[in-house]
This record gives structure tokens, C-alpha cells and sequence, in this order.
């Protein structure tokens, strides 16, 4: 069998292309370029997909004997990734780009070209598992939790599952860098991407301008009953939670606690005011291929670092799902990503449309 290994330069993908040729597969390495920087832009070796990402992730290919390619993904990458981000943003909701990214990239375009290569699997460096338990796959965690990727996989389907592999799933860290350094990789010791490639030095708000062409206007910090009690600097540069940069001499504690993009506002308030029991989760996948009838218990997170937490979910008449946790979560975002789980195993997630009370 072929196997077609996303390649990123780093060390997790490099030993997920080691353990794949020692599972007996015929292996192609690869990198996507998804994004090239203007002239003149930020770069960060924070990033992936760098030049020096390629060149140690060709150095890898060629010490295990396999060929290399890299695949000129950005024209894709620009309209479902990084216009989205920006819709999101200018709406008043803060995106995870990267789950866009590995739904619409790796685990789509990627998997196509995989088909084409003769590849029956895609191969990558995530920390999660896929089990297959009678007709149909799971999802389910890495077993070193520290480092669970699961949460960025939710939107991945049957078939995508079943054409996928994830090497390190039941390894740590520190066992994959070991393997790294026996086997002499260049990358062994190298740290792991942490900034959007896109976005090389963290600040959101200049990349958004930049995209867009025109600066974010400034506009009222609101209180809850629509209070002007101070000018913020552009709703793009605050989001659910925040307590830092939001200036003024306040007589108590203030955070973002929301934003109104019709009216240039952002809302503003005391840290109790953050916690919510209810949300309501749109583009929804459920990775078994159907919704569970009725309510069921489980356990749900967030964000990205959130610890999951119990909650009921009920899937909607309109493919929507409402989420109710037991207990108060602070700060859940619209735009990012409300992952439910049963033990170990994902099952399904979507974007959060709405936060209730």
C-alpha cells in the first residue's frame, strides 16, 4: 500500500513518516504551500511552511529514501481559510483558522491528491487516534493528553477517517523526539509552530487591515444596558474575555464580554458576566453521519486549550445543536469551535453561533 505523508518540516510529522514506512507502506513526502508572504511582511519561526520548514522537511524525505513534493495549495488556501478568517472577524466573531485549515487542505484537497498518487492513506503528525469499531471509525483522543489534537479534527468525516493515519497517537512528545534523534533528523530538537502562517507575529489586527485594505474604525465601549463608558480602538482588536489593553479608569475590573459590529460597539463588563451555561453550535458535524435522537449526555469543549466539561446536547430540527452545561463556562466565543465528547471519543462539533445565559 501507498501512504502520502503531509510533511511540515517539523518534528511530529517527520517520526509519522518513519513509523509509516516501518508499518511496511510505500511512502510519498510532501509539503502544501498554502501561503506566501508579500514583500515587505513579518516572518516568524513560529510558523509552518517556511522555506527552512521545507528544506528540513526534504532533508527527512531523502535521509528515509522517499521522494518529495510540494503541492501550490495557496489559491485554495486564500479563499476558504484566510477570506474566512477575515469575514469572521470583521462580523464580530473570532475564527480558528487551523481547523479550517486541515478540514479544507489536508483532510480535502490533500486527500484528493492522494487519490490521484495512487495513495490509499494520508499520513500526518497529529496527536489523536482513529479505531474502527464495527462499520464505522472513531475519532478519539491522543493518549498523551497534553498533547490531544483531537479537537481541531472534529469536521472529519467517514471516509476521510478511513483513509487517514495518525502514527503518534499513542505516543508522547518526548518518545517522538527520541525517535527524531535516532534516526538523525535535522528537526529533532526544533520547536513546535505556535503563530498562524499567515498571521507571523501574532497581531490580528494589523494582518486584518492589511487584507482588507482600510483600517478598523474606532468606536464606543458599551456597558450592558448600552451605556457609552469609553472609546475602544477597533472591534477586530478585543475579543470574549479580554482584560488587557482595554484602557480608561474603570471602577471596577472590566472585560470584553461581546460586540455589536452594526453599531461599532463593544460590550464591556465585570468577570461574572463572562460565564454561560448555553450555546448554540451551527455547521455541525457529527462524525458518526448522523445525529443522535434526542438528548445526550457528554462532555463538551470550547476552545482549544478549555478542558472539556459536562453538558447535555440536543441536535436541532435545522442540523444546529444546542449545548447546556452543567455548570458556567467562562467566556465561549462565537466563531470558535464547541467539540462534544464521550469519554475518549469525539463526537462532532461545530462553530458557536450563539452563547445563551
Amino acid at each position: 500500500m501507498k501512504a502520502l505523508i503531509a510533511m511540515s518540516g517539523g518534528v511530529d510529522s517527520s517520526v509519522a513518516a518513519k513509523l509509516t514506512l516501518d508499518m511496511g507502506y510505500e511512502c510519498i513526502g510532501c509539503m502544501m504551500k498554502l501561503y506566501e508572504a508579500s514583500e515587505g511582511e513579518k516572518s516568524s519561526d513560529r510558523t509552518c511552511c517556511s522555506l527552512d520548514d521545507a528544506s528540513d522537511a526534504r532533508s527527512v524525505a531523502f535521509s528515509l529514501g522517499m521522494p518529495f513534493y510540494v503541492f501550490n495549495f495557496c489559491d485554495g488556501f486564500r479563499e476558504q481559510v484566510i477570506d474566512r478568517f477575515v469575514s469572521e472577524y470583521l462580523a464580530g466573531r473570532t475564527p480558528n483558522p487551523c481547523i479550517d485549515c486541515n478540514s479544507c487542505m489536508k483532510f480535502d484537497r490533500l486527500l484528493r491528491r492522494a487519490a490521484e498518487l495512487g495513495c490509499e492513506k494520508i499520513v500526518t503528525g497529529h496527536y489523536a487516534r482513529i479505531e474502527k469499531r464495527g462499520e464505522k471509525f472513531l475519532l478519539k483522543k491522543a493518549v498523551d493528553l497534553s498533547k490531544d489534537q483531537s479537537y481541531v479534527l472534529y469536521r472529519l468525516n467517514q471516509y476521510q477517517l478511513s483513509h487517514t493515519l495518525f502514527p503518534l497517537g499513542g505516543m508522547s512528545k518526548h518518545e517522538t523526539r527520541v525517535i527524531a534523534e535516532k534516526c538523525g533528523f535535522v528537526n529533532f530538537n526544533k520547536r513546535d509552530s505556535q503563530d498562524i502562517c499567515f498571521v507571523p507575529d501574532g497581531d490580528y489586527a494589523s494582518v486584518l487591515e492589511r487584507l482588507t485594505g482600510k483600517p478598523c474604525p474606532e468606536g464606543d465601549f458599551v456597558d450592558s444596558q448600552g451605556k457609552v463608558i469609553g472609546r475602544h480602538r477597533g472591534i477586530i482588536r478585543y475579543t470574549v474575555g479580554q482584560h488587557k489593553g482595554l484602557g480608561g479608569n474603570y471602577p471596577e475590573r472590566m472585560f470584553v464580554l461581546g460586540n455589536d459590529p452594526a453599531n461599532n460597539t463593544v460590550i464591556l463588563g465585570t468577570e461574572e458576566g463572562l460565564y454561560k451555561r448555553e450555546l448554540i453550535a451551527d455547521r455541525f458535524n457529527w462524525i458518526c453521519g448522523e445525529p443522535p435522537i434526542g438528548k445526550i449526555r457528554c462532555c463538551a469543549k470550547i476552545r482549544y486549550r478549555h478542558f472539556e466539561q459536562p453538558a447535555t446536547a440536543e441536535a436541532l430540527s435545522d442540523g444546529r445543536v444546542k449545548v447546556v452545561f452543567d455548570e458556567p463556562q467562562r467566556a465561549i466565543t462565537p466563531g470558535q469551535s464547541a467539540v462534544l465528547y464521550d469519554g475518549e471519543t469525539v463526537l462532532g462539533g461545530g462553530i458557536i453561533e450563539r452563547v445563551g445565559e
